[in-house]
C-alpha cells in the first residue's frame, strides 16, 4: 500500500468515527442555527442593518451571513478536533499508534484531513442550503466566481481552527485541558480581537471606531490580517466592489496561505517531537 493510500485510509477512518459520532448529533442544531439561519434572516427583503444599510446582492447577503461561520461553524471545528490526540495519550494508545510503521508526519497528516473533513462534510453541506436559502428569499444567485471564493474561505477558517485544535490537543495531557485551550484561541480571536485593535489604535492616536476616518479603517484592516477570523472577512470582500478597506486581494490570499502552512507545519514538528 502506497504512503497516500494509508494516510487517506486513516484519515477515512477518523472521518467515519466522527461522523458517526454522539458529538456531531450535538453540533448539528448549532449549524442549523448559524449557517442557514443567519442566511434566512440576512436575505430578509425588509432587513435594515445599522447605518441603514440593506443588502443588494446574494454575495452582500452571505457575507453578512457569514457571522454564522465565524460563531458557530469554527466553534464546532474546535470541539470536533480538541481530543484529537489527547484522547488517545489519557487511554494509552497513543504510544501504541506512534509505534507503528507509519512515519508520524503521515499520521499528522491522517490526524488533520481526517478531523478536517469530518467537520467540512455538514458544513458544506448547509453551506450548500444557504445558498439556496438566499436564492429563494432574494430572487438572486452568487456567481461562480463569488461561490467558489465563499466555499473556499469558508473552509479555509474551519480547517484553521480545526488545526489550532489539534495544536493544543497535542500540547495537552489531558483532555480537559486540551479543550480549555482550543476554546481560548477561539474565544481570543473571535471576541477579544477587537480589543486588541483598540489598544492598538489608541497607542497609535487613532479615533477608534470611527468608521469615517480612513485612518481607524486602514489601520483594522491591516490588523485583521493577524487574525483568522479578519483573513476570512478579507477573502470574502474581495467579492465585494464596494468594500475598501486597504488590503489588496493578494495581501489577504497570502495571509490565508501563512495561516495554512504555519499551523500546518507547527502541528507536524509537534507530532514528530511529541512524548506519549
Amino acid at each position: 500500500m502506497s504512503d497516500l493510500k494509508r494516510i487517506m485510509k486513516v484519515a477515512a477512518r477518523i472521518r467515519k468515527e466522527r461522523l458517526s459520532g454522539i458529538r456531531l448529533k450535538i453540533m448539528l442544531p448549532i449549524l442549523l442555527l448559524f449557517l442557514p439561519g443567519m442566511a434566512w434572516g440576512f436575505s430578509d427583503p425588509n432587513i435594515v442593518l445599522p447605518g441603514g444599510h440593506q443588502p443588494d446582492t446574494a454575495m452582500e447577503v452571505l457575507f453578512y451571513a457569514s457571522l454564522g461561520v465565524v460563531f458557530g461553524a469554527t466553534m464546532c471545528a474546535v470541539l470536533m478536533a480538541f481530543d484529537g490526540v489527547s484522547k488517545d495519550r489519557a487511554s494509552g494508545m497513543l504510544e501504541v499508534r506512534l509505534a507503528q510503521p507509519m512515519p508520524r508526519k503521515h499520521q499528522a497528516t491522517a490526524l488533520i484531513l481526517g478531523h478536517a473533513q469530518s467537520i467540512l462534510v455538514p458544513v458544506y453541506a448547509l453551506l450548500f442550503a444557504s445558498v439556496l436559502v438566499v436564492q429563494y428569499r432574494t430572487g438572486q444567485w452568487p456567481t461562480m466566481i463569488e461561490l467558489l471564493v465563499y466555499a473556499l474561505s469558508t473552509g479555509l477558517v474551519v480547517f484553521w481552527y480545526t488545526l489550532f485544535a489539534l495544536l493544543a490537543s497535542t500540547s495537552a495531557r489531558e483532555q480537559g485541558t486540551a479543550i480549555a485551550f482550543g476554546i481560548g484561541v477561539w474565544f481570543f480571536f473571535t471576541f477579544l480581537w477587537a480589543l486588541v485593535t483598540t489598544m492598538v489604535a489608541y497607542a497609535s492616536g487613532v479615533a477608534v471606531g470611527e468608521a469615517n476616518d480612513p485612518a481607524w479603517v486602514a489601520l483594522e484592516g491591516m490588523l485583521d490580517l493577524l487574525s483568522p477570523n479578519g483573513v476570512y472577512h478579507h477573502l470574502l470582500e474581495t467579492q465585494l466592489p464596494t468594500v475598501d478597506r486597504g488590503v489588496h486581494a493578494w495581501q489577504s490570499w497570502l495571509a490565508a496561505l501563512l495561516w495554512t502552512v504555519l499551523p500546518w507545519w507547527a502541528l507536524h514538528r509537534r507530532m514528530e517531537r511529541l512524548v506519549p
